[in-house]
């Protein structure tokens, strides 16, 4: 297994990285890309059903238990004020009308079995029943507090769904003679946003890609995203070469950042004359698999930082090439996938997965790397992955 020690975690600080430590899914059909949860989105359905069943019965089954006890143990035991807990539970899931149902049902059940007991009318009768009153109506306060923070909730995962879909659109299925596949991963089910970034662009000068990795998340790291890729779709079309379309990167992103903030980033054109030009700010090697079998890391001549730290940092990368001929493959990915670790804290070996990309379909091929890695981390992510598969069609 290759060590992933050449490229910048964007989660370390600019101080440290500048000096870093020694070594040591998308439909072909609809051209559309859908981002795809760390889990099979049936389990996570069904592990939240069985936990709503779980606590819609809780507040009931509290006051059972409770009633039980108090009818066998005797109005001496004190259980009564335990009625309050299935107001309490009934606050966590449900709608206003079944925490006021549960609540009244609490304090019926307090003031029945006190006029059963003999004792309703002893001042521990009325504390009781005065108790599991206050925690009712607490209880209905924090249902509505709890469903107005649901609906802010769905409010700003829908803006966040819909600035995501404009931010990473679909990338063409086609571009010349390559075939293009793409995967979303995120960290988890709810986060449908983050710092990952990837696009194809058909120039004059040939097919060009990004693949990059903004430092942090949230919306600021969305915004900066958003700078990148509006200036590559730019560049690519207007630059001559890498270096200029880099070089226009650099600028915008100098206007948007301030402090320790930056972009791993790799671009990319596909050549003419079978070889492909590659600048690495900082980013993971891209993987190359050839025709025969055979796999190697595109790795840069030297390590250069990531995009936003010209100013404070060694010189940018230098353009290298590398062959890329009928048949060869090209995975672009994000520290996402390669940081992803099993209950071991073992890596995700991407290089001994390498022979998961033989499916003729890069989309399917793509997607068994996708289905590996969750099988390999055994629960959520804590990173999104990306990964792009550029697949040179084989004339033969």
């Amino acid at each position: 297994m290759r060590h992933q020690g050449r490229y910048w975690s964007r989660n370390v600080n600019v101080t440290t990285a500048i000096c870093p430590p020694p070594l040591t899914h998308c439909d072909s059909g609809t051209n559309s890309c859908q981002l795809s949860p760390a889990e099979p989105e049936s389990v996570l359905v069904e592990q939240h059903r069985r936990s709503l069943r779980l606590l819609s019965t809780l507040p009931y089954a509290v006051m059972a238990v409770v009633t039980a006890v108090d009818l066998v143990a005797g109005p001496g035991a004190g259980f009564l004020p335990l009625l309050s807990l299935g107001p309490a539970f009934a606050s966590l899931v449900g709608g206003l009308r079944r925490s006021a149902a549960i609540g009244l049902l609490a304090v019926a059940l307090c003031v029945v079995l006190r006029l059963y007991d003999g004792q309703f009318h002893a001042l521990h009768g009325y504390t009781a029943v005065v108790s599991v009153a206050g925690v009712a109506i607490a209880g209905l306060a924090a249902t509505a507090g709890r469903q107005r923070r649901e609906a802010e909730l769905a409010t700003v995962r829908s803006i966040a769904e819909v600035a995501q879909r404009v931010l990473l659109r679909p990338v063409p299925r086609r571009a010349g003679d390559l075939r293009i596949a793409v995967s979303y991963t995120s960290a988890a089910a709810e986060a449908r946003i983050g710092g990952d970034l990837y696009e194809v662009v058909t120039s004059p000068g040939g097919v060009r890609v990004i693949v990059g990795d903004v430092q942090g998340k949230g919306l600021e790291a969305v915004e900066t995203a958003a700078i990148v890729l509006g200036a590559f779709r730019e560049a690519a079309h207007d630059e001559p070469d890498l270096a200029s379309v880099s070089a226009r990167l650099e600028r915008a992103l100098n206007r948007r950042l301030t402090g320790e903030e930056f972009v791993t980033a790799v671009l990319v054109e596909v050549n003419d004359n079978h070889t492909v030009t590659l600048l690495n700010y900082g980013h993971p090697d891209p993987l190359v698999l050839r025709a025969d079998g055979t796999q190697t890391f595109a790795e840069p001549p030297q390590p250069a930082p990531p995009l936003g730290l010209a100013d404070i940092g060694p010189k940018g990368p230098v353009p290298f090439q590398v062959p890329f001929a009928p048949g060869d493959q090209m995975l672009l990915y994000t520290d996402g996938v390669t940081e992803a670790r099993d209950p071991r804290g073992r890596f995700y070996p991407l290089d001994e997965r390498a022979f998961l990309l033989k499916d003729p379909d890069p989309d399917t091929a793509l997607e068994a790397v996708r289905q590996d890695l969750e099988h390999h981390t055994q629960g959520p992510l804590h990173d999104d992955a990306a990964m792009l598969l550029l697949r040179y069609r084989d004339s033969g």
